[in-house]
């Protein structure tokens, strides 16, 4: 189909790019656009503007700024798998970047403008909810930090502001003793994920100490399984881990559509979930 008629503003700054969505409400911030783009060409989306930010300075680059890794919101998703940065210090980031459609998409699309599109069904959204990530928003008025579990408010809905711009995400680094994975359910390699989970786990003497899991498409915004993660406090990792990872699906209201029912979706997300518990632990 044809997109709807709208008008274009490429920005020359920052201020103006602000500016112009703060005058006009219906105005959308076009980025890498591999997330909006489909939304025009079905009408399921209807800007009276695209504001196009995609030649601003200061706003791609992963820096490693000692207790965090901060990752500008133009930066491609192919650089932050590629960086040894994000590698090092956010294994899991890079592990579910590398799952982000395919190659075509990855080189075009940018971390910020898939967290800021708000798709709960988008890979990246639930991995920085798990990590504890904070989103840096500017505006005229100056820079707002917005912690991950308050930035996702609905289905394709943030709390960004009128005239405000995702500039950046902050992602704590954990530290040692940490593992990752993130486990995808999805029909084809480039299709969005049916469920998906990320997991992060800490273990001491064998046990684990601390677990984070963030759910993928089980809700309007992306979850945090926390009865698994309270469930799989002090846990050894081995056979005892799959009882606790039976809530994953507790305070869910997955989707229903053509590609899975609820009730399947809560099937995935408690066998998902235990399948990346296993290897974020180390399990053999």
């Amino acid at each position: 189909m044809i997109p709807a008629r709208f008008d274009y503003l490429r920005a020359g700054s920052l201020e103006e790019a602000c500016q112009a969505l703060a005058s006009d409400e219906d105005a959308k911030v076009l980025a890498g656009g591999q997330s909006l783009l489909p939304l025009l060409r079905l009408r399921l989306s209807y800007p009276t503007t695209l504001v196009d930010i995609g030649r601003l300075p200061g706003l791609s680059g992963v820096e490693d700024r000692g207790d965090h890794v901060h990752i500008g919101a133009m930066t491609t998703h192919d650089e932050v798998m590629r960086s040894p940065v994000v590698t090092a210090a956010c294994p899991l980031v890079a592990m579910a970047t590398a799952t982000v459609a395919d190659p075509a998409v990855r080189h075009r699309g940018t971390f910020g403008g898939s967290l800021a599109h708000g798709d709960p069904a988008g890979d990246l959204p639930a991995v920085v909810l798990a990590l504890d990530g904070v989103f840096v928003a500017r505006s005229a008025r100056g820079e707002r930090d917005i912690p991950a579990a308050e930035f996702f408010v609905d289905y394709l809905e943030s709390s960004l502001r009128p005239g405000e711009i995702l500039a950046g995400v902050r992602i704590p680094k954990l530290g040692e003793g940490w593992g990752y994975h993130y486990e995808k359910f999805h029909r084809t390699a480039q299709a969005w994920a049916i469920v998906g989970v990320a997991a992060a786990v800490k273990r001491s003497n064998g046990a684990i100490q601390e677990a984070r899991v963030g759910l993928t498409n089980m809700g309007s915004t992306p979850l945090r399984a926390r009865a698994v993660e309270a469930a799989l406090r002090g846990v050894e990792v081995g056979e005892q881990v799959r009882p606790a990872c039976e809530a994953a699906a507790e305070g869910t209201s997955p989707p229903a559509d053509l590609h899975a029912q609820p009730d399947y979706r809560r099937h995935l997300a408690k066998v998902l979930t235990y399948r990346a518990i296993g290897k974020a632990a180390g399990a053999p």
